[in-house]
Order: structure tokens, then sequence, then C-alpha cells
């Protein structure tokens, strides 16, 4: 075994070889940014090696310097986590010549399987099923229109050296072949420094299962079983479970022979993935691609087989050959992982770029692999997964409730999560039932992202917390300081109130022997102080009548806030939120502020006709000019951020007014790009 290796890696998967390393006894070298250099990887090792500035394209992809600190370090091998250097067959050869061991398949594997295109050929040649499709070098247009015509409609275009669903596109129609080829290109070529594409045939109720594979690299593989990964967005997985929900019994077993069948034809080493299409009318499986690393979901494989499969890393690496025999591994329970990012599902799941001010997530429920913690930034510059929630159990039914039940503990603010999406997903009867495919989220679209209901409870959690936060602050009464000096007057405090942005007054009164209040939601006074704003404002008042109730509560020791209100009982989490805090209830949140009336309510709105910058990012395209009338959700401009393109749609039929960048410039997040005015 190796006494020291170098993690060339950051955040939660650099925090999980290390752990693994250490019970092994393995030393572990961390290398670091600029960003990360407080970031909880570097402490999970014992040596730390700073690579360059915060962009990963001068740090972490920097085979260079990564090969100046096993230098500096004296690091016998490396394992480079996922993402970054870990399939590039260049770094792999630099290790290899420095005498260095690369903890992961042969170069020569890696190119094999490098390339989507070359991959294919290689399977087909193997009698592995493939996708009936295109990959030849001929990348005209006329030829992809030739071939997706001869393949027939839809058709999925993919970079031959992608990954994580960057490059990928779905076209439906001829004419929109054109445009969508070009905007994979310039994708493809920003994330991989490569435009070369390839067409297949999209199965539109497919469903994704993949193979985990380990190889000692003398031809003999074993699996570890099967995953699906069927939901995702933007081609990029959202959870993920093992085994397989409702597989046939001899599907499941010609798909684990297909993917030893692949990893024996490149004499496999180590840990893999053998990606396919299963598509359930036919009950056809299709290779699909096979990923030379360990991937993000191999947690899931963990749990049901009890192995861990960073150790087998090791292990084969340092030339033990495999631990066990096929007949040695066995399978118990049923395995999810749901990925926890900062994102916001509302806005085409968007990266959110922020401080995380609260980070509480359910440790005592769930197997939790995570790279950062409270206080820490998620900056524009790398991937923004916040950890992996991980639960195990005796079957399917079990294993999901418990992750139900670990959404609803996680708690996230200072931004914008994908934790409420993910619960209302795992509460989706089709996906308690396995009935799944890579269109789920589309074909679920309203019961996914529906909002939940501003309910009384809403604004009890919100009074209540506001009453414990003035008397924290100020040491007083919080009714006597909210009223200030009265005479004969009852004790009464009136508070402007907006949730998700809706305004409202609320009405207080004590009364002397309790925390006891009754709350009048006055939506119409809201309203009337809404005048001097636009149009659009305006509807976002809330239009009910003037609603009354009562409720109690008290402050518990994890931070909750025990509430009872009409007759009913529950636990609020108010935390500290950007201008005012996040109330938790369960798996759902609202955000609430308190302005200031005399502040004037423009503050707490934006400009109407302004289109800002959601993160940093580069503009790439401008899709209109000044003075041009433009429809709703007609794009207005592209801009790149985090290596995917993000169209900046028009809210409204409107006019362009002016653009405040041109193309190529970069923008901070929440520059004005664009001035646009609604039509009259």
């Amino acid at each position: 075994m190796f006494k020291k290796i170098l993690i060339a890696n950051r955040g939660e998967i650099a925090v999980r070889v290390a752990k693994t390393a250490r019970t092994l006894g393995v030393k572990t070298v961390a290398v670091y940014s600029d960003a990360d250099a407080n970031a909880p990887h570097v402490r999970a090792c014992d040596e730390a090696v700073h690579i360059g500035p915060a962009a990963a394209a001068e740090s972490y992809l920097r085979a260079d310097k990564i090969l100046n600190a096993i230098k500096q370090t004296g690091a016998e091998a490396v394992h480079p986590g996922y993402g970054f250097l870990s399939e590039n067959a260049e770094f792999a050869d630099a290790l290899d010549k420095a005498g260095v061991v690369f903890i992961g398949p042969t170069a020569k594997t890696i190119r094999a399987m490098g390339s989507k295109s070359a991959a294919k050929d290689l399977m087909e040649a193997a009698n592995v099923p493939t996708t009936p499709g295109y990959q030849g070098e001929d990348q005209a247009i006329a030829t992809f229109k030739k071939e997706a015509k001869r393949i027939g409609y839809p058709v999925l275009l993919k970079a031959t050296a992608g990954g994580g669903g960057k490059g990928m596109r779905m076209v439906e129609r001829e004419e929109d072949l054109e445009e969508a080829l070009k905007s994979a290109q310039r994708e493809a070529k920003s994330a991989f420094g490569d435009d070369r594409f390839l067409v297949e045939k999209y199965v539109a109720r497919a469903r994704h299962v993949e193979v985990q594979i380990f190889g000692d690299g003398k031809g003999n593989v074993v699996h570890m079983f099967e995953r699906d990964c069927s939901v995702q967005r933007r081609h990029q997985k959202v959870i993920e479970e093992a085994p397989a929900p409702n597989l046939p019994a001899q599907t499941r077993a010609k798909l684990l022979q297909a993917g030893v069948d692949a990893g024996k034809a490149v004499d496999y080493r180590g840990a893999g993935t053998v990606e396919f299409l299963y598509d359930p009318a036919s009950d056809e499986v299709y290779f699909m691609e096979m990923n030379t690393r360990l991937q993000v979901e191999h947690p899931v494989s963990e749990m049901i087989t009890g192995l861990d499969f960073v150790e087998w890393q090791l292990r084969i690496a340092a030339g033990e050959g495999l631990p066990l025999t096929q007949e040695d591994i066995r399978e118990t329970g049923h395995a999810f992982e749901a990925r926890l990012y900062a994102e916001n599902p509302d806005q085409n799941f968007a990266p959110s770029i922020g401080t995380l001010t609260t980070l509480a997530l359910p440790e005592k429920t769930a197997r939790i692999d995570s790279g950062v913690e409270e206080g820490q930034e998620i900056t524009p510059y790398y991937d923004p997964m916040i950890a992996k929630i991980i639960t195990h159990g005796p079957d399917r039914t079990s294993a999901l409730a418990t992750m139900r039940s670990a959404l609803e503990q996680t708690r996230v603010a200072g931004l914008e999560t994908n934790a409420r999406f993910l619960h209302a997903l795992a509460a989706d009867p089709d996906f308690m039932n396995g009935d799944v495919s890579t269109r789920y989220i589309e074909d679920h679209e309203k019961a996914l992202f529906d909002r939940p209901v501003i309910a009384p409870r809403v604004y009890a959690a919100a009074l209540l917390a506001r009453h414990f936060e003035i008397r924290k602050d100020c040491g007083a009464d919080p009714w006597e300081a909210l009223t200030g000096f009265r005479l004969n007057r009852p004790h009464k405090a009136v508070l402007w109130i907006e949730v998700e942005g809706k305004p409202a007054i609320a009405t207080l009164f004590r009364k002397p022997d309790a925390i006891d209040v009754t709350i009048e939601l006055d939506a119409s006074a809201a309203a009337r102080r809404e005048r001097a704003i636009s149009k659009k404002s305006r509807k976002d008042v809330e239009a009910a009548n003037p609603i009354s109730f009562s409720f109690t509560g008290a402050p518990e020791k994890d931070g909750g806030l025990r509430i009872n209100i009409d007759g009913a009982s529950f636990t609020a989490f108010p935390v500290a939120h950007s201008d005012g805090m996040r109330i938790f209830i369960g798996a759902d949140f609202w955000d609430v502020s308190f302005p200031n009336p005399l502040a004037g309510i423009a503050s707490h709105h934006s400009s109407e006709g302004s289109l800002t910058a959601p993160m940093p990012g580069v503009i790439t395209q401008l899709s209109a000019k000044a003075g041009d009338k433009v429809e709703a959700g007609k794009p207005l401009l592209v801009m790149e951020a985090m290596k995917m393109e993000h169209a900046i749609k028009a809210p409204y039929d409107g006019v362009v007014k002016a653009y405040k960048f041109g193309v190529g410039d970069q923008v901070k997040d929440r520059d004005l790009l664009v001035e646009f005015e609604e039509s009259a």
C-alpha cells in the first residue's frame, strides 16, 4: 500500500478520498486554489499545496502544477477524483513518466473511451448493444442533417468529448438542428476544448441505467450491480438509486453482462461506470458511454454492497488485484442519493452564488458527503454542489421515506438550493412507484415546481420569529418597543411584512398574560401602499381580503419555534437570509422581510424594465438591438457562466431600450444587462 497520495481535486470527493486513505494509514496531500485556501478538503489532508488562482484552468486543470506538488511532497500516487484531470490521458502519461501511480485506468483506456465516437465503435466490435446514430469524422452541418433524417427525429446531439450533460441538445425538427448544433459546439468548446459531435436516436421514454465495474487491468472484471440515474435536469443527474427499480430480471442480467463485457474489451483497471439507455417499450439496452473514473453517485452502490470503492481503487492501483470475486459480492437493500445544489429550480436550475449563512444537514438520518461548510462562499468557479445526501434501507420504500425525512431536515440559507424540489420529487407518486424516465422532470413539471401556498402559519412563524429577534436585540418587551410611548392605548403594533415579495400589513395585539397574538393581514392597505409602484409590482400584492387568526409559540433548544395555530401544532425554523429571514416548515421555506415603510417601497423591489445578470459570466450573443420590439419569453441575450449558456429572456412584451454590454464583455453578479420597456 502507498505511504502517501496526492488528491488532485477539491470539494466533497477530496474529503471522501482523504477519509478512506486515513483508515488505511495512507498520508494525503491536498491541492488548493486561491478560492479554496480555507476549504474543508484542505484541512482533511495531512499536507496542502497551493496551485494557483481561483479559475480551474489556472489551478486544478494545470497538470504541470500538480506534478510540481507531487515532487514537492514526495507523493507516490495520485487520486484524480472526478472531473478536472480524472479522464485526461496526457496527465496519466505524465504521471507514468514521472514514476507516479495514477489511481485509475491506463492512459490507453482513457483515450479509447474518451471519445464517445471511438468508444461506440469499440463497443460495437465487442458486441455490446449501441444506440443507432452517426459518429463519423465529417462534421459538416449538411452531414448531420442527412444522418439525423436517416435516424429519424427526435435526435440527440452529443459532444464526443463531453460529460455531465454539457454540450448536449435534443432536437425535434430539422429546422432547429443547425442552431442547436452551433450552440452546443460553443458550449463544448468552452467546457472541453473540443467541438466535435455525434448524433443519436433520441429515445423519448428512456431510462438511464449504469453498471459499476472494477477491473484489475489483467482481463478480470467484476460488477457492483446497477444504478438508475434517469431523473435529470439539463441532462445532468438529480437523484440516483441502486438497484434500478422495475427492471425485468432477464434485462438486468443482460445489462450487467454488457457492463462486464465493455470493461473486458479495454482491459479495464480500477473503478469505472458503463452507462446505458434502457427502452422499456422494446426492453432493449443501448451502450452510451464509459466513464473511466469514480462516479459522483458511487455511494448508492457502496451502500447496497457494503464496500468502500475508494479502498478498492487504492488496493488495485497498489497492485493487490481485485479484493473479491463476483460470487463474493452481495447486494443488500436499496439506496438513494440526492444531489443538493446551490441552484434555483425556478430559474431553469441556474447556479446560485453566495455565502452559506446557514447550513444544517441531516447527519443523524443520512450519510452526508460534503466539501463545504457554513460560512463558506459558493463561487462561480466550480460546480455548485453543496452535498450528497445518501439514504439506505431494507427496501426501496423505506430508503425513500428516509430520504424524504432527511430533506425535511435540510436547511440552507444565504442562497438558493434545490432542496424543496428534491423533496417534491421524492414525494411524487410516480417516482415513489419507480415509474421514471429521462423526461421525468418535464412530464411532472406542475407537481415538482409548484410553490407552497403562503398560509397563515407562515405569517405566524415569521411574526413570532420577529418577536424573539427584537426581544433579543433590545432586551425589552417588543410590543412596548414597537409602539413606543402610549397613553390609554391597547398593546398594539403594526408591522409591514413581505413574504416571497408579496406585501401585507400585520396588526398585532398582545394579551397581558401570554404571547397570544391576533393578526390582521390587510392586503387592501398593502395594495394602497403599492400604488406608486409599477403595475407589474401591483400584481404581486396579496389579493385576498383581510384575514385574522391567533397563535401561541415558544422557542425550542434546536433553534426551532413550536407554534400552535388554529388547533394545529408545528415547528418552524427561522434563519437569517439576505435582508430578512427564511422560514422553514418541513421541506418548504418562505423568504420574509420587514421593510421600513418610511424608506419607500421602491427600495424593496427591482426597477421595472431592468434585467440583471444572475451570476458572473461573459456575454456571448445579443439576440436583438436597441429599438427592437420583443415578445415575452424571447431571448434578449445569451451569457456563459459556469461553462453553461444562459439565455436572458424578455419578461413580457416590450421594447429593447439599450444594451449595457457587448459580446465578449465580462459581467458581474446583478450587473444591469439590458434596459427593457414594457409595451403600452
